[in-house]
């Protein structure tokens, strides 16, 4: 399973429009999911997430419904302050990522999205004035103005690009200069408006790395909460093995051979004296172990 999907909640839509049915399942059953800011806390009996009653919940902050888990109502605190860093420089939640179930890392996944957005949205985008929660945390309205905002996801492509070639069938990995030592990954880079995802694909290769691609197919996606992104899964055909790396994105970049990426794979984390290959949590790992299998 890819990290951060799967989530076990049902979303129940119907209560999110109706105002009495939530009300009334904001009672003792319901749960409240604990955080600290946007990090998640640890249950010390089971290792899980930490989930306590909605009297827990901190005096006039706002909570959104995350949706129903085993028939209760289950809720998360919008902490004062939104994400103020990037998530690579915060352990906690790499640790998180290592050590919670793929269910309890979907709901914290989604969670974290969700109370990151309102957080940093308290303000109507249209007027400048103060917005109000609305349907249960999906949706957040201006009384000033009636604009009604909702949250939002940004679509990344994620792609191998395969070059067939005299030295055979190889992957373009590149690495940037926050990556531990020797780690390499796919391309990766926002959607921009007005262009499909093929041509996300095709532009986000040859701006990094030089090399033009053809034939780019969806492969499979995974829901990235830092802060709210769809890494969209791509395949793409090089039509070159040339490669020109703009040095603003990439540190470096490289073609790796199906045996370099098995080696790597099965040396572990650790990996080879070339390559650590992407790790577990992240869809570029899933994406390299398709191509490898295929």
């Amino acid at each position: 399973m890819i990290a951060f999907g799967g989530s076990p909640l049902d979303r129940a839509d119907h209560l999110r429009s109706d105002p009495g049915a939530l009300a009334a399942a904001m009672d003792w059953r319901a749960r409240l999911l604990r955080l600290d800011g946007l990090l998640p806390t640890f249950d010390p009996d089971s290792g899980g997430l930490g989930w306590g009653s909605l009297a827990e919940a901190p005096d006039g902050c706002d909570l959104v419904f995350l949706g129903l888990l085993d028939g209760k109502a289950c809720f998360a605190p919008v902490p004062e302050r939104g994400a103020e860093g990037p998530a690579y420089a915060q352990p906690q939640i790499w640790q998180a990522m290592q050590v919670l179930s793929p269910q309890d890392l979907a709901i914290y996944g989604g969670a974290r999205s969700l109370v990151d957005w309102h957080a940093r949205h308290r303000f109507c985008a249209r007027c400048g004035g103060r917005t109000k929660i609305a349907k249960g945390g999906w949706q957040r309205d201006c009384p000033e103005c009636g604009a009604a905002h909702f949250p939002r996801t940004d679509p990344v492509t994620i792609m191998l690009v395969e070059h067939d070639g005299p030295l055979g069938k190889r992957l373009l990995l590149g690495r940037q200069p926050r990556f531990p030592p020797r780690m390499f990954s796919a391309l990766a880079g926002f959607v921009e408006p007005g262009e499909t995802i093929e041509e996300a694909v095709a532009r986000e290769v040859l701006e990094e790395a030089g090399v033009r691609v053809r034939d780019v197919r969806y492969i499979a996606s995974q829901p990235w909460p830092f802060p709210s992104q769809l890494m969209i899964g791509c395949h793409a055909v090089a039509e070159d093995d040339a490669i020109t790396i703009d040095e603003t994105e990439l540190e470096d970049a490289r073609w790796f051979t199906h045996e370099e990426l098995l080696a790597a794979r099965d040396a572990g984390a650790d990996g080879t004296e070339a390559l650590i290959f992407p790790r577990s949590f992240a869809i570029a790992h899933h994406l390299v172990q398709w191509w490898l299998d295929r």
